[in-house]
């Protein structure tokens, strides 16, 4: 399987800690972006989290059988 090339790359060399009830200051970021660049990272996060494999991207077919209450 071929390996997907990302654009976006991490710095490791970058940590800064937080409290969770710190205001978020990446807002600022966001909104100097274009739609497009945002839903393009949107979309890289979705895959990160939740994997991408090409050969898995049609819908699944789910079969149900129901039992009817005999009467």
């Amino acid at each position: 399987m071929a390996d997907i090339q990302h654009p976006y790359r991490m710095d490791r060399s970058a940590l800064t800690v937080t409290n969770l009830s710190d205001t978020p200051d990446d807002t600022q970021f966001w909104l100097t972006k274009s739609a497009v660049e945002r839903l393009a990272a949107l979309e890289y996060m979705r895959q990160t989290m939740y994997g991408y494999n090409p050969t898995t991207t049609r819908l699944q077919r789910v079969l149900t059988i129901a039992q009817r209450p005999t009467s």
